[in-house]
């Protein structure tokens, strides 16, 4: 009985002495601090000319206008592991005061490992105040499942301004 609890009490020193605060191993690492990039714009994509909307029935309702834009500046990004997969948090600074309806929507499917996000808000159609930074900062949250995040070793999300983005370990 005493030998392997000797073992065991071994064992767990040496593995303590291994450094697992830095390895690839721990979840905490896989994703390493945000860092501000430019943004790029879409090719051959003309934004004041809408896409062709697909032919509809005669009894169908018309298709609801999405009137979100995208965030003014992208202030931080965080991925925090968790234990079906991780949750993507982004902070953004919008450019009047009233955002609403505030999400991180997928801009296409990940390509080349990387997952790209945009920070989309909705204003109210009514002119609203300016207002200090503060009361403009708006927080969104997306969960990625393990199977999603296999594929996935960069993640970035984009503002009207700027963006920002996260890599894996």
């Amino acid at each position: 009985m005493q030998k392997p609890l000797v073992l065991t009490l071994a064992g767990a020193l040496v593995l303590a002495g291994c450094g697992w605060k830095e390895s690839r191993i721990n979840p905490v690492n896989w994703f390493g601090r945000s860092e501000p990039v430019e943004v790029v714009a879409a090719e051959g994509t003309n934004p004041l000319i809408p896409e062709e909307s697909r032919k509809r029935g005669v009894f169908s309702r018309p298709e609801a206008v999405d009137r979100s834009v995208l965030a003014n500046q992208i202030t931080d990004l965080q991925i925090e592991p968790t234990p079906t997969g991780a949750i993507i948090r982004a902070t953004a600074v919008t450019s009047r005061q009233g955002a609403y309806d505030v999400e991180l929507r997928r801009a296409g499917e990940a390509t080349d490992g990387v997952l790209t996000l945009e920070f989309r808000v909705t204003f109210p159609q009514g002119p609203t105040p300016v207002g200090p930074a503060a009361t403009r900062t708006v927080h969104a949250a997306r969960s990625l499942s393990s199977q999603e995040l296999a594929a996935i070793r960069i993640v970035r999300v984009n503002g009207a301004t700027n963006a920002r983005e996260s890599r894996r370990r």
